[in-house]
């Protein structure tokens, strides 16, 4: 029998063209950053009012990516203390509506994709009742 030739493969991070867009939107924390910045500039301190559960140190690892991103900018006011708030830029804005979509398809699919982790879970344990 021959060799086999070596397949490429069709999907590659190092080529991908959307393999950053992905690791944006994998990020729960970047997206709920964007939705938070949807209608307008946003300060530090609202931010963590505003994203239950978000440490300051992942908000401010998060805010400084999306900045080296392009998707926000930040401004600094001359007050004391300092006053720093963020807003989308443009290229961040252009994100607004594919993240709603997903965010509509979530809504829509979210039982659905419960039930089938559900399912999923009384499977695995009856499986492994009946093997032990």
């Amino acid at each position: 029998m021959g060799k086999r030739k070596a397949v490429e493969p069709d999907i590659s991070i190092a080529k991908c063209r959307y393999s950053l867009l992905l690791e944006i939107i994998a990020s729960k924390w970047a997206v709920l950053a964007i939705y938070a910045m949807e209608g307008g500039a946003v300060r530090y301190g609202e931010f963590l009012r505003r994203i239950e559960g978000v440490s300051k140190k992942m908000l401010t690892q998060t805010l400084r990516q999306l900045e080296r991103d392009g998707l926000l900018e930040r401004e600094i006011h001359d007050t004391v203390p300092p006053g720093v708030e963020y807003r989308l830029t443009p290229l961040g804005q252009s994100l607004i509506v594919p993240l709603r979509h997903m965010k509509t398809w979530a809504i829509a699919h979210y039982p659905l994709v419960r039930e089938a982790r559900d399912d999923y879970d009384r499977r695995a344990v009856n499986a492994t009742i009946s093997e032990g």
